[in-house]
């Protein structure tokens, strides 16, 4: 095999056989393509694209350059992938939701990314969570709890790590090819029997239309289907933040409301629908919508909030947290309320603005590095359609510093719009893709 000859033939239009995917992935992972090699590979399939069998053979070659988990549980093995959004802690409710429902989640999931939160940020808000766990242990807590949410070890799809950090400072993160294949090459490594994607639209997520969310849908659900895992993706609404918070800690203060309210919101819908997908190919619901209400009922018993105290627990975090969460989230020194400059229906949230301003607090990072600060973001986010009254308060600022908190009121009130007329009522899933 020779990278040169495979990047060429690529260049002209030829799609590269599965031994040459195969090659050319291990050699991303060994160090036998170089850096130049590897930019040129990823220009070339953002130029001249992959069809179906190319796109598939890439997925499976970059997941199987590294270790592929196996797994000896007395039931399904399942996992949900997010494409990103903001106010996203869907995954912090659905693991121990399905745990409690008789499937086992081994969830491997990421860090932020620009204007997104990242799930393992959100776990570490919680003192003595770590999620950067052995194998060993990974096997260990997912058959003691049920389920677990860590980062992918070094040994997880390396040539995806590799591609990735040259696709970033090459122009070449938006190929549809490349995203398809680093997505699932991780998801793929932990081998889920099943696996539901969540793909996002509007104004918070990196999707803006549905032309595009649908083709990234469809490639993932094709690829992932052919790969041999049942795979489904739902098309759903982020033009405002899912929960009515933004910044770790706040999200998960955010969860454990939910989980013990005992009361519907967005948050509890959003994890029902695409659990649901999950308990259906499990055989464990006859259908979706009798997997949406199982998993309802168990939300908002309160069992899954004891669930999550045992994952908590269970990655070192405090043996009493479902009881007693208040006492160990972390709380900014400074908190401002942002109030409405005039009376009317909340029209527009500009979600991205949202996050960003949150990446400003600390909440997240600006560079690769840089320490979050699990005490700032959002709460008390308003609705969409949502009818305020002048100096009704719209959000609410948690900083480490006052002139932070300044910056950060400025900035939400410019990423929302209150008008004279109610907005257009959006539904919470667009589509089905299966």
């Amino acid at each position: 095999m020779d990278a040169r000859a495979i990047i060429a033939a690529l260049r002209r239009g030829s799609q590269p056989s599965e031994a040459e995917l195969s090659w050319f992935s291990r050699g991303l992972a060994n160090g036998e393509v170089s850096d130049a090699q590897a930019g040129a590979f990823a220009m070339a399939v953002c130029l001249q694209g992959l069809d179906q069998p190319a796109r598939r053979a890439l997925t499976l070659a970059m997941r199987d350059s590294g270790d592929v988990l196996h797994w000896d549980l007395p039931g399904p093995v399942m996992d949900k992938h997010s494409t990103g959004g903001v106010g996203d802690c869907v995954s912090l409710l659905l693991a121990p939701a399905l745990a409690e429902c008789g499937v086992y989640v081994p969830m491997i999931s990421g860090r932020g990314l620009g204007h997104t939160g990242g799930t393992l940020d959100k776990m570490e808000a919680i003192p003595g969570v770590a999620t950067q766990v052995s194998e060993q242990r990974l096997h260990k807590i997912t058959a003691e709890v049920g389920c677990a949410i860590v980062g992918a070890t070094g040994r997880i799809a390396p040539a995806d790590k590799r591609l990735y950090a040259i696709r970033d400072v090459t122009a070449t993160v938006e190929s549809l090819d490349l995203i398809t294949a680093s997505i699932l090459s991780k998801k793929l490594a932990a081998s889920p029997e099943a696996l539901v994607l969540d793909v996002k639209i509007g104004s918070g997520a990196f999707m803006k239309t549905l032309e595009e969310a649908r083709a990234l849908a469809r490639s993932l659900v094709d690829t992932a289907n052919a790969a041999g895992c049942k795979t489904t993706a739902l098309i759903t609404d982020m033009n405002q933040p899912i929960a009515r918070a933004l910044g770790n800690g706040l999200e998960v203060a955010e969860v454990m409301q939910a989980l013990t309210a005992g009361a519907p919101c967005p948050l509890i819908d959003i994890t029902a629908e695409l659990s649901g997908v999950l308990l259906t190919h499990a055989g464990l619901a006859k259908d979706e919508a009798e997997g949406a209400r199982l998993i309802t009922e168990a939300l908002l018993s309160g069992r899954v909030a004891q669930r999550f105290g045992r994952m908590v627990a269970a990655q070192g975090g405090p043996d009493d947290f479902a009881s007693h969460w208040r006492r160990y989230l972390p709380v900014a020194p400074v908190i401002h309320e942002v109030s409405a400059p005039q009376a009317g229906y909340v029209s527009a949230i500009d979600g991205e603005a949202l996050g960003l301003c949150v990446v400003q607090l600390g909440g997240g990072r600006m560079v690769e590095g840089d320490q979050v600060d699990p005490a700032v973001g959002l709460s008390d986010v308003v609705r969409l359609g949502q009818w305020v009254e002048a100096d009704e308060v719209l959000a609410r600022v948690h900083a480490a510093r006052e002139t932070a908190a300044q910056e950060a009121e400025a900035a939400v009130l410019g990423a929302m719009s209150i008008t004279a007329q109610a907005p257009e009522q959006l539904p919470l899933i667009y589509e089905r893709i299966s």
